[in-house]
């Protein structure tokens, strides 16, 4: 074969794409040269053709070794020619490349069927070279061994065409007979020809589809990555052959680069720009150059590259396909793993923004977009967090706003996909969360439009004043126009209004009296009854002060007509003050509130003339009645006009006067407001009340995107200030709650708009009050009428007690329907005001891509420590079983305080006679925080009526919640370290403060709040801190903690369980049995169970109520519990037998407690082990007790871990156990602000001197296993450190005797008597 022939088949250039074809065209290029048996086992000769032979024949084996080597590397791109220059032979290379870039293009290949199930065709290309991609998709789908039928390609295809072809698919589809795929192929083609001659001008079409390749990745070569070639990498000219002549014209110089110059119209690059057929239906516009020599990655589907990086050849990309992005919505955000930067195509997402001159992004469709901008994007998510995205460029022709994930990885945040959602975290803190749409993610954003347009003066017609000035006569409005201080517009003041006539008909007014020409000559006033429902601050009444000669008005609203006089000196006060002149005389009724004595000395001390009418004479005070009444009247006709509810009434009063005060008067061209503040009124600030108003959200509460606006009703105008009065109906800002009242400044009114017009206002009453929707549904079909007589609470005397009989319901339609009905209604409706009240959640619509947890009722009775009824308890409590880890929350630690420290704190007020106080925190769960974005249910019975379909969201924890204790702590740290508190090292739950040598200790337990001050004032300071920033309920002082109940008699402070132990005595039926004298009997050897257990299941419950007995205030039980509590497992009827004794013992006891009485004020310790008694005993057991203030703070009796071999090493090793309680007892109360600094050394006695003289030597030879060795070292460190010091007590005076082994009658009296335990 000569060398013309040779260079025809010789391959192009390997660039790292397209490798199964690049092999097999090269290893035919080294067929023909002869090399090919180079890269074959040499002991197989090569017979493959003649030529072949004959060349090896002139070749030696290096000579073929060394060609082949270098033709291989000669078909290599410059990058990997660099690469792979060094490798040993032809072989060698052969199979680097083979294992490198082979098995890439095999994982491409799964990806054929979807791409192939994806593909459509698109407008702007031919459908003649997308014929040849669905071919080649069917090719490779076939070559896997998948066969289709010629009716299955046929119809795909038909499918598959543009929708300007949608008529001639019609056609195919209903064409009778059998077609075969070159048929359609063949009819598809003359169709294109036929459209191409009749229609010269294309059409502009978008591309919505996009198109996928088998590339891995492509070289900025301006082809796009839908091109075909054939085999022979020879033009194709059934698909380009308009321009066929001058394509074989044009120069093969592989060398200059020519070959790969792309069409600086469409892109492609078997032709130039000039004869591209783009160009005759476009105007030409240039592209930009690619750089010579240079190559960048380009993205493929929707991988987005930002070319400013475009000299990094080595970048990689993954793609997805992009379906139907037509129809997506403009506030939707995507994440995209294959995108390299963000991109937004809004820009009213950017909150800092900085045009772009230059830069431009690869789309999927392996089109260029030119970036206009880059800045920083904020997304609000659902769960309230702000996500910021930095260097998001601005692209108007994406279709979607993406998310690069790289990007966000490098920011810091975390992305876990779980199942078909997606969580981002940043720091373990939940950011948000998306779900699968369309095949990507899609991440939960709050977007609102709120771009309104501001409403100004363009409908002023004589109605819309009409309102805004609370339904004023058409003459005043006429007058106001006249003085310009309203816009004119046509006014006909025979006109009627409807809502007047309804709200104003009253008899004919009297004569009208003389005047006086002096401001605070003459004050007229009156109380007036609203005879309405009482306003959400709970007035009833409403009292004027009107000035005789300007008319100006003041108005208060009262709940009680004692309040009258001390209105009279605040207003009195202010009009005097800005004024600078002095009220003379003043006029009212007879009324109780105005005849009181303490009115007259008052009127009497300033010098104001009191005049009152005459008996049933209300003419005589004709002003005030007058003013009462016009008063009234506007307000009617304003509520009815907004459809508000009554208890409203108080702000439409005050915006009634404030309007009149700006309204001239009959016989005075001035206003009030003129008179009195002698300046004009501004009348173009009045809206029409009642109306819709959009209010902007003020600036900390506000995010950048998202909602800015809230709906709201108009109020009325703010006192003192230019702010109005707003009632929130429509809020999605968690900080601002729905049925509240806020004042603002920016908003824009709707004024022909009233939102409570369509409804029944006897229907929605506003009130502080859950409203109609949010209380209990009565069962019963008629609800009995409740009397409206105030509750007394009912006493029969100290010796009637309520005692629990029956258990709580399990359901909330069991707690309604039980014969305590009305005390769980009211305790579900104490428990769901204190959630509305604390904004616990807001309804909102269920996002795409979340599930809703469901919520339950618990209903308790809370008893008192003797066991009558204290309350009925009602809790909301969610599932929190189904939430799952690492996306529903992260953390649940949460501390409590430790018993031990309790009795401490007891032991020191006792020592110190401090004061002890306390506090519930009222639902302590529902104040934490939350982080995480959970949605729950709607309660059962609180359903909210036409909106059943919305859900929870949690701004606030709930109980039932994982994350619930953890939230609560970390809120309760924050408010009380603000108050300058100070935590305990060594308790995390435990809070110090000190003020001028007064001290006060806060100490936690979840909800319960015990307070410790050193007087009764700093206590209450703590107190009204606390019940400001919690709901709390005060307790007052402290009666039962835990379970325990605490009371000061004159010898000190004393806790017991006895309503407890007898409570357990009496479930557990040993209340009726006969005490013994001891809890343990010594004679007794227990031993492992070898059969059947005995009652295992009751053993278990009797173990758990000892071990809670035993742990709080009865260490004289500790160690008989203990004991027993090891055969749990397998009980018998000898561990029956002893369990039953430590009842009995109980029994006898109950009434014992621990008292502290304040002395001695030093804290003493003992400790002891037990020898081992039975054979099947190896471990002894270690006792331990600390003393402070007459009885015991810390006990405790455990069986060792470790193995003893001595009596010495078991009483080194329960020595050692004391000895670190004692150092934690130490460090606890260094921090403790009343005790004295330093501390002493803690003497612990121990009752084996071989024990202590071993800890106290300075040096030892005995040996020691390493577990002992290790507690040696210990104690030594602690005895050189003065923490702790050993004394010897004899046997007989150890109280931790028993605490490890059974004692003697006399013996365990005598060692509760010195563990403070006394009846």
């Amino acid at each position: 074969m000569d060398s013309v022939e040779t260079n025809n088949v010789k391959p192009g250039k390997f660039n790292g794409t397209n490798f199964k074809r690049w092999q097999r065209q090269l290893k035919y290029w080294l067929t023909v040269l002869g090399l090919v048996s180079a890269l074959e086992d040499q002991t197989t000769p090569d017979k493959t053709t003649e030529t072949t032979s004959k060349t090896k024949e002139k070749m030696t084996k290096e000579e073929l070794e060394y060609h082949c080597h270098n033709r291989i590397l000669s078909a290599l791109s410059d990058d990997l020619y660099d690469v792979y220059q060094d490798t040993k032979n032809a072989k060698t290379l052969w199979d680097e490349l083979e294992a490198e870039y082979g098995i890439e293009d095999a994982g491409i290949d799964r990806f054929t069927i979807s791409n192939f199930n994806n593909y459509m065709m698109v407008e702007n290309k031919t459908v003649s070279e997308q014929i040849h991609e669905y071919q080649d998709f069917l090719r490779k789908i076939e070559l896997k061994g998948t066969k289709f039928s010629e009716e299955f390609k046929v119809s795909c295809l038909i499918d598959k065409l543009p929708p300007s072809w949608l008529n001639f698919a019609k056609t195919l589809r209903h064409k009778q007979g059998v077609l075969t795929l070159t048929q359609v192929l063949n009819s598809l083609r003359i169709e294109e020809k036929h459209k191409s001659s009749n229609k010269p001008k294309e059409e502009k079409t978008n591309v919505n589809l996009v198109e996928t390749s088998n590339n891995r990745n492509r070289f900025q070569s301006g082809r796009k990555f839908f091109k075909r070639t054939n085999r022979n990498s020879q033009p194709n000219h059934n698909q380009f052959n308009r321009n066929q002549n001058r394509q074989h014209n044009r120069p093969h110089n592989n060398s200059n680069g020519n070959k790969d110059q792309p069409c600086f119209v469409c892109g492609r690059t078997n032709h130039w720009a000039k004869d591209c057929h783009y160009k005759k239906t476009e105007p030409y516009k240039p592209k930009p150059k690619w750089n010579k020599g240079k190559s960048g990655p380009k993205a493929q589907v929707n991988v987005l590259v930002d070319q400013d990086d475009q000299d990094e050849p080595n970048l990689r990309y993954s793609f997805k396909p992009l379906v139907n992005v037509a129809y997506l919505s403009n506030s939707d955000w995507w994440l995209d793993s294959g995108a390299n930067v963000h991109v937004c195509f809004d820009k009213r997402f950017f909150k800092n923004y900085q045009n772009s001159s230059g830069g431009s992004v690869t789309l999927g469709n392996d089109t260029v977009a030119q970036v206009r901008g880059i800045g920083e994007v904020e997304l609000k998510m659902t769960s309230g967090k702000t996500l910021t995205l930095k260097d998001v460029r601005h692209v108007p022709e994406v279709r979607r706003n993406l998310i690069s994930g790289s990007s966000l990885v490098k920011q810091g945040y975390k992305i876990v996909t779980e199942s078909n959602r997606i969580v981002i975290t940043r720091n373990d803190v939940f950011i948000g969360k998306g779900y699968v749409c369309d095949g990507l993610f899609k991440i939960n954003v709050v977007f609102e439009d709120n771009k309104i347009s501001p409403q100004v003066f363009n409908v002023e017609s004589c109605n819309v004043w009409h309102g805004r000035l609370g339904h004023v006569s058409l003459s005043k409005i006429k007058t106001l126009m006249d003085l310009e201080l309203i816009p004119k517009s046509n006014i006909d003041l025979k006109h009627k209004c409807e809502v007047c006539v309804q709200a104003k008909q009253t008899r004919n007014s009297f004569k009208p009296v003389e005047r006086n020409t002096q401001i605070l000559e003459l004050i007229h006033s009156d109380v007036c009854d609203s005879n309405r429902s009482p306003t959400r601050g709970g007035n009833k009444y409403f009292v004027t002060f009107i000035d005789d000669f300007s008319r100006y008005c003041h108005i208060y609203l009262i709940k009680t007509k004692d309040e009258v006089f001390n209105k009279l000196k605040i207003y009195k006060n202010e009009v005097e003050n800005q004024l600078e002149k002095k009220i003379k005389r003043l006029r009212s009724d007879r009324g109780g509130e105005y005849t009181s004595n303490e009115l007259g000395v008052f009127c009497e001390e300033h010098g104001i003339i009191h005049e009152v009418t005459p008996p049933y004479s209300p003419q005589s005070n004709g002003v005030a009645e007058r003013k009462n009444r016009t008063l009234m009247d506007m307000v009617n006709s304003m509520l009815l006009s907004s459809g508000l509810p009554e208890n409203l009434w108080g702000e439409a009063m005050l915006t009634a006067c404030f309007i009149l005060n700006r309204i001239t008067l009959k016989d005075n061209e001035k206003t009030p407001y003129e008179l009195w503040k002698r300046r004009s009124p501004n009348l173009r600030i009045l809206k029409v009340w009642g109306c819709l108003a959009k209010v902007l959200i003020p600036d900390p509460k506000r995010k950048k995107i998202g909602p800015k606006t809230i709906d709201a009703v108009f109020l009325g105008y703010a006192k003192n200030s230019s702010a109005n009065r707003f009632l929130v109906i429509n809020s999605e800002v968690k900080e601002v709650a729905n049925n509240t009242i806020m004042e603002a400044r920016d908003a824009t009114f709707f004024e022909d708009i009233f939102p409570y017009k369509t409804r029944i206002s006897k229907e929605v009453q506003i009130s502080e009050k859950p409203s109609s929707s949010t209380t209990i549904e009565n069962l019963e079909s008629q609800e009995l009428r409740r009397s409206k007589r105030a509750r007394v609470e009912k006493n029969f005397g100290d010796d009637f007690y309520t005692f629990l009989v029956e258990g709580d319901p399990s359901t909330y339609k069991e707690a309604v329907m039980s014969v305590d009905a009305p005390f769980w209604k009211d305790a579900i409706n104490d428990e769901f005001q204190s959630i509305i009240q604390n904004n616990t959640w807001m309804l909102t619509n269920l996002p795409a891509g979340n599930k809703a947890i469901g919520c339950k009722w618990v209903f308790r009775k809370k008893l008192k420590p003797d066991g009558s009824i204290d309350k009925y308890k009602a809790r909301l409590v969610a599932k929190g079983f189904t939430q799952k880890k690492g996306i529903d929350y992260f953390d649940t630690y949460s501390p409590v305080s430790r018993i031990t420290t309790i009795r401490t704190l007891i032991a020191l007020a006792s020592v110190h006679n401090l004061v002890i106080h306390q506090m519930d925190v009222k639902t302590a769960f529902l104040n934490g925080d939350l982080d995480e974005e959970i949605y729950m249910e709607q309660p059962e019975g609180f359903i909210v009526k036409g909106q059943e379909h919305k859900v929870c969201k949690l701004v606030k924890s709930l109980y039932g919640l994982k994350q619930a204790p953890k939230q609560w702590h970390e809120k309760f740290d924050k408010v009380i370290l603000d108050y300058d508190f100070k935590f305990n090292g060594h308790d995390k739950c435990i809070y110090y403060k000190e003020n001028n040598g007064e001290h006060v200790i806060l100490c936690l337990y979840v909800d319960d709040i015990l307070i410790f001050g050193t007087n009764l004032e700093i206590v209450n300071n703590v107190k009204s801190y606390l019940s400001r920033n919690f709901d709390m309920k005060d307790m007052g002082e402290a009666n039962v903690i835990l379970g325990m109940k605490i009371e000061k008699t004159t010898q000190g402070i004393s806790l017991s369980q006895s309503s407890t132990i007898e409570k357990m005595l009496k479930k557990f039926n040993y209340f009726e049995c006969k005490p013994t004298p001891t809890p343990y009997d010594p004679n007794v050897h227990l031993k492992k169970n070898q059969g059947e257990p005995f009652s295992q299941l009751k053993y278990s419950q009797m173990i758990g109520s000892l071990l809670y007995i035993a742990n709080k205030t009865r260490p004289d039980i500790a160690y008989a519990v203990g004991r027993l509590s090891r055969y749990t497992h397998n009980p018998s009827k000898e561990h029956w037998s002893a369990l039953e004794r430590v009842f009995k013992y109980l029994r006898g006891t109950i009434d014992y407690s621990l008292c502290y009485k304040g002395f001695p004020n030093v804290i003493e310790g003992y400790s002891d082990a037990n020898w081992i008694t039975d054979n099947e005993e190896v471990k002894s057991t270690s006792g331990y007790i600390f003393l402070l203030g007459g009885a015991a703070i810390s006990w405790g009796s455990k069986k060792q871990t470790i193995i003893s071999r001595s009596t010495m090493e078991s009483e080194l090793i329960a020595l050692d156990t004391t000895c670190t309680e004692a150092e934690w007892i130490k460090s606890l109360l260094m921090d403790m602000p009343m005790v004295e600094k330093p501390l002493p050394v803690l003497s612990i006695h121990c009752d084996c001197k071989a024990t202590i003289d071993l800890v106290k030597q300075s040096h030892t030879n005995r040996k020691m296993n390493r577990h002992i060795h290790v507690r040696y070292k210990s104690m030594k460190s602690l005895l050189s450190k003065n923490i702790v010091s050993l004394d010897y007590v004899k046997s007989e005076n150890n109280i931790a005797d028993q605490l490890t082994k059974g004692l003697s009658r006399s013996r365990v009296l005598e060692m509760s008597r010195g563990m403070g335990l006394s009846p």
